[in-house]
């Protein structure tokens, strides 16, 4: 079997910079991706700089063609599902039943969100319920806009809507009690606070007509925001061993500043391997796990000591 010098797994944002770094230092590369972005519910992409207002996938697309420019980067459409450290390298087994093996290994595998339980919402998702204001507020701007709690950040992100609209609604739902200090700032913003429980999202979906409560009673809205749990896409970092922290919003891949995971030569980038989600922060995440992975196969002694 031909040992490569790096897989890439996660064609997506993260994962395409990494490969295009590799591919530009004439590294032997691999990118897997099998096709299923946490980013696919998006109608576009914004605040990412030079590529506003694209679809995700048009952008993937773009980035994809010039990474296999080089002729040393190669393309699978297939999944990862298992990775063992054996003689030096990694070996993947491919959902195909192929075999990848390399000496270096990037993950960008990204993660899942986990929606609350609520009926319309689902359908709704990246349309009208929507995750991240920076990515989509100005899209709503002016609406009447909803947060729906599913946590104690969410106080954070309802002070931040008002930048968006005068119009702002805080639905507690039975997970949030803001303490008497945050509902003053809350009031200072121009939020209300709903603690009535939620029922469902209605309306003509995807679009949105407004927040249906328990009581019966409905408010209208354009929009809502929704902080999502999440797990991880791929057992991968799991299987090698990989050390994960609690973040806000679920489980984190442990990284140092060269984005390199407690396993040696295994990186992770983009939204596995943060707590900040968005475009630029997973094309970032990419570049410097790209480039450590490189120099990694470059230095004789990796990580390099410290300059004096």
């Amino acid at each position: 079997m031909q040992t490569l010098d790096a897989v890439v797994v996660g064609g997506s944002f993260a994962g395409l910079s990494a490969a295009m770094q590799l591919a530009r230092a004439r590294r032997r590369i691999v990118l897997v991706d099998g096709g299923r972005p946490r980013n696919r519910f998006a109608h576009a992409a914004h605040g990412f700089l030079g590529q506003d207002g694209r679809t995700p996938a048009e952008i993937v697309q773009l980035a994809r063609g010039q990474v296999l420019a080089y002729p040393t980067a190669a393309f699978r459409t297939d999944e990862a599902v298992a990775a063992r450290q054996e003689d030096g390298a990694f070996t993947l087994q491919l959902a195909s039943g192929d075999t990848l093996r390399a000496r270096r290994l990037v993950l960008a595998t990204g993660i899942v969100d986990d929606l609350p339980d609520v009926p319309g919402l689902r359908e709704r998702w990246g349309r009208t319920a929507l995750h991240c204001p920076y990515c989509h507020g100005y899209e709503v701007a002016d609406g009447r806009l909803g947060i729906l709690a599913t946590g104690e950040m969410d106080v954070h992100k309802a002070l931040l809507i008002p930048d968006w609209s005068a119009d702002v609604t805080l639905f507690t739902n039975g997970v949030l009690t803001p303490t008497d200090e945050q509902a003053a700032m809350l009031a200072s913003r121009g939020v209300r606070i709903e603690a009535r429980p939620v029922e469902a999202l209605v309306g003509d979906a995807p679009a949105l007509a407004g927040v249906r409560l328990r009581d019966g009673g409905v408010v209208p809205l354009d929009a809502v925001f929704v902080s999502s749990r999440t797990h991880m896409a791929s057992p991968l970092a799991e299987q090698l061993g990989c050390a994960f922290e609690d973040g806000p919003f679920g489980p984190v891949i442990v990284t140092d500043a060269r984005k390199e995971t407690t396993v040696p030569f295994v990186f992770a980038a983009g939204d596995a391997a943060r707590s900040n989600h968005n475009a630029t922060f997973a094309s970032a995440d990419g570049v410097q796990a790209g480039a450590s992975a490189h120099q990694s196969l470059a230095f004789p002694h990796w990580p390099p000591a410290p300059p004096r």
